[in-house]
């Protein structure tokens, strides 16, 4: 796995005119915390109805489940403005600790008519109590109104957070209306033993594909610009090779509105019914089943790049917008909920996959380190170009970019230019990247294209070692999500001034002033933040529109921000 596959470089040279350089409305949107959510190990959680948002105008009913009263503590640390509604879709991200006594208390607040629900925790051996026997586990039978709920109306889930890992929990009840209602989330089981490798030193080689990874280093970097630390844990697993920078949690689901139209009749004609009456519940069809609502953590493109916990999302409270600086190791915590498949595709690079619902993939290999040999086995998870999701499955991954094989300096370096640090060296470790220096801003560069042009000129043919041509500013079409420049970060963009030249096949006569084309003239300021956009979106074209209208659906923006930006998480 390495930054230079085919796929990248068709997807840079296709994306350029539209958003590899900085979505400036993306940048300045705001702070973005990894994966947020609320800690345990005993969580009281309550099963309600609400009404969720979409781009085009409508709120739909749905069911969630919520916390109860006040959770325990939110994460990660230094986290600001979160809440915890009542009821949201997804469902609360539970947090524990490998070897924890888990305790989740579910309140069922559900109108009557939908009956008892549930919850299952698959992958863990749970013990339930209370409630009544259900066909997979303790159900908790509705409260006869939501001021009246009694024990009667809850179950308590127990169990041992045996292994690490991102796995799924959704309902064990009617599971085709309840979890297409939205009642599913995610638990995160964070290792009981952080390899020590992950705070002090970097892969001496690109071990099980992964890339020559630098924690130690990346986190240098982040103390010199005065960037936090929103990392739930240093690594996935107990497992050397799981170390990571920042971290991601996305979960795809589709809704298809009928249905949701359906319960809500159903439930309204209804009314205030009594359990076990007759009449008092729901015969909703969920077959044909024709969703028009594709989501990522709740949210529809472009809703899931807003900040998470925005005012405007109530019971939406989780974004999808990851950022990351070249070199950094992001795991992306994938989970697919619902009914259908999603093949999501990340642009820019493959995902090494790490391990599936908690299960890590290893070899009969051992991992290496600084030349010393670790008796961990190797990783063996597959790479992959889009990491398809089935209903209930979670897998955690790693990806990474570091620009090697662009074909140019998206550092913006010519000539020996250099910036306010002086210039910028590139020296090559032995895999080729300049990990030597992480306080500098082109930490992690690929080093076999320092100092080469995108183009000799700015306008015009192609000089000397130039892969490609901008075309004329004036063609540029996508007002903020187009940057201004091909290169990465405000320094560099203000560094490129190549000048602009006259004469036979633009040689004849150069001047020394200008600046890379068109530097910002739409929204982005050349001295402001310049990152590179890539898209990440559902494959299966449907998906990534919202009621047929596109774009929307499971469609983000992925930003690669220069290391003088800092990114801010704590929201």
């Amino acid at each position: 796995m390495f930054a230079t596959s085919i796929k990248q470089a068709i997807s840079a040279k296709r994306l350029l005119p539209l958003v590899l350089a900085a979505a400036s409305a993306l940048a300045t949107a705001g702070a973005h915390a990894a994966a947020p959510g609320i800690t345990g190990p005993s969580f009281n959680l309550t099963a309600k109805p609400a009404y969720i948002t979409q781009p085009d105008g409508q709120s739909i009913y749905s069911w969630g489940y919520g916390c109860n009263g006040s959770p325990g503590g939110y994460a990660p640390a230094g986290i600001s403005g979160a809440f915890c509604n009542d009821m949201q879709v997804p469902g609360p991200t539970l947090i524990v600790h490998e070897g924890d006594s888990v305790s989740v208390t579910l309140t069922n607040e559900l109108p009557t008519a939908a009956g008892n629900t549930s919850i299952l925790f698959p992958g863990f051996n749970v013990q339930a109590a209370g409630g009544v026997a259900g066909l997979l586990t303790q159900e908790a039978p509705p409260c006869p109104t939501a001021t009246t709920c009694t024990a009667a109306n809850r179950v308590t889930y127990t169990f041992t957070a045996t292994t690490p890992g991102t796995r799924a929990y959704y309902s064990g009840t009617q599971g085709d209306l309840q979890v297409e209602m939205g009642l599913y989330g995610v638990i995160i089981v964070l290792p009981s033993n952080v390899p020590a490798v992950c705070g002090t030193v970097g892969f001496s080689t690109p071990t099980d594909g992964l890339p020559v990874a630098n924690p130690g280093g990346n986190k240098t970097a982040h103390t010199t610009w005065g960037e936090g630390d929103f990392r739930l844990a240093a690594a996935a697993y107990d497992h050397p090779d799981t170390c990571y920078d920042r971290e991601y949690l996305f979960q795809f689901s589709e809704m298809d509105p009928n249905v949701h139209i359906q319960a809500l009749v159903q439930v309204t004609a209804a009314g205030n019914c009594t359990a076990g009456a007759a009449g008092c519940n729901l015969n909703v069809p969920t077959e044909p089943y024709h969703p028009a609502y594709f989501l990522i953590n709740g949210r529809s493109m472009p809703d899931d790049m807003d900040t998470n916990y925005a005012f405007q999302y109530p019971h939406q409270p989780y974004n999808g917008n990851p950022h990351m600086h070249p070199g950094e190791l992001t795991l992306l915590r994938i989970v697919g909920q619902g009914r259908w498949q999603h093949p999501f595709h990340e642009h820019a690079n493959h995902v090494r996959i790490l391990a599936r619902d908690g299960n890590l993939i290893l070899s009969s290999g051992t991992v290496t380190y600084d030349g010393t040999s670790s008796p961990s086995p190797a990783l063996a998870g597959p790479l992959f170009f889009t990491t398809t999701t089935t209903p209930g499955q979670a897998m955690d991954g790693i990806f990474y970019y570091t620009g090697r094989g662009l074909n140019w300096d998206m550092y913006g370096h010519h000539d020996g230019s250099s910036d306010a640090n002086g210039n910028l060296p590139c020296t090559p470790d032995k895999n080729g990247y300049n990990t030597i220096a992480p306080t500098a801003i082109n930490y992690f560069e690929w080093c076999q294209d320092h100092d080469k042009p995108m183009e000799k000129l700015p306008f015009g043919d192609v000089g000397a070692g130039g892969p490609m041509t901008l075309p004329d500013p004036n063609l540029f079409t996508n007002g903020a999500w187009y940057g201004g420049s091909p290169y990465l970060g405000p320094d560099a963009t203000t560094r490129a001034t190549f000048g602009t030249c006259t004469g036979t096949n633009n040689t004849t006569s150069c001047s020394t002033t200008g600046t890379t084309p068109p530097s910002g003239t739409i929204a982005n300021s050349p001295s402001g933040e310049a990152g590179y956009a890539f898209m990440w979106h559902s494959h299966n074209e449907r998906e990534i529109t919202t009621n047929n209208i596109f774009p929307g659906g499971m469609f983000m923006m992925m930003l690669i921000d220069s290391r003088e930006f800092v990114i801010d998480e704590s929201n």
